[in-house]
């Protein structure tokens, strides 16, 4: 199961104390308390897994160890480790308490969220020549600590959107290398799907249906994951009895979540023409009003699938 989504409390370390201590060699008395160490960090670490936020289902709270206090002999307290979790690339995340956001965008990608608090100085770092012995020493710093809302927008190159059953995730696995689910019962696919093609990401996003923008089905759950697409695939299944009823319910949903997301280049497809005759084809796709362009496809034949991949290509 696919976690896109999820609340957690992270915490950096407390910065460690500074300590008051003296030389006891004879001759060498003098202040020689350490200051104490940094308290570790909370860094998010960027992944190619898109299930890496499924963690934090249970795992609700992280901290970060905190510095140790400082030594005698002008010795400083070890630092805290830093804490570094991992987050699928496409991952947002965003500060409850002030609104501060931070993305991440490609593997490898390591930002701070919390930084550790700095340790204190010990009474060596307080002398001076009219205090040759101070007993003065501070207190480490806290580390920074909030909640974090963590939301996965997976970066894929285009989308591949439709109702139910419209043969999005079959087409996903004839163009890629892919082994999403396939079944004849609508809201087969439960979470997105992804696949390489000449190097692009495609995303088989679940079924929408009507009303999936206020909150209706699966879709609005998933329809975030189309923003980042440069290009949408709206797949129509010829097994529809309105071909057009059936495309400006998405188009019209899509826009009710986010207008920029009709913006998109769009390549409509229709699925499954091996399930009608060529006349009958030609007359159903005269029904779809609209003006990005119309290829039709089967999957069972590999002519059309290689010309659907190059103008993909081309679309991008």
């Amino acid at each position: 199961m696919l976690t896109d989504e999820a609340k957690i409390k992270i915490q950096a370390g407390k910065g460690g104390d500074g300590i008051v201590a003296f030389d006891k060699v004879m001759m060498s008395l003098g202040p020689t308390g350490g200051r104490g160490g940094n308290g570790g960090s909370i860094y998010f670490e960027g992944v190619s897994d898109i299930f890496a936020l499924n963690k934090y289902r249970h795992m609700k709270e992280h901290y970060a160890p905190d510095g140790k206090d400082g030594r005698g002999n002008r010795s400083d307290g070890p630092n805290g480790k830093d804490l570094v979790l991992t987050v699928p690339v496409g991952t947002l995340l965003v500060n409850v308490a002030n609104g501060r956001t931070q993305e991440i965008t490609s593997v490898g990608q390591k930002i701070l969220a919390a930084k550790g608090g700095i340790g204190g100085r010990g009474n060596f770092f307080f002398r001076s020549g009219s205090s040759t012995s101070p007993t003065k020493f501070e207190l480490g710093k806290p580390g920074e600590g909030f909640d974090l809302s963590i939301e996965l927008r997976l970066i894929a190159d285009v989308g591949l959107i439709g109702l139910p059953s419209a043969g999005k995730s079959s087409l996903l696995n004839e163009l890629t290398a892919a082994n999403a689910k396939v079944a004849a019962y609508h809201f087969t696919t439960l979470e997105p799907n992804l696949g390489v093609m000449d190097d692009i990401i495609l995303a088989d996003i679940p079924g929408l249906i009507e009303g999936a923008s206020a909150g209706r089905g699966l879709g609005i759950k998933f329809l975030r994951h189309i923003q980042r697409t440069k290009a949408l695939l709206h797949c129509i299944s010829l097994e529809s009895e309105d071909l057009d009823r059936d495309y400006k319910i998405i188009r019209q949903e899509l826009a009710s979540y986010d207008p920029d997301l009709v913006k998109k280049k769009e390549l409509v497809i229709l699925t499954k023409n091996d399930l009608v005759t060529e006349k009958e084809l030609k007359k159903r796709r005269r029904e779809l009003k609209t003006k990005s362009e119309i290829v039709s496809v089967s999957i069972h034949n590999l002519e059309e699938l290689e010309a659907l991949r190059k103008k993909i290509l081309a679309l991008l």
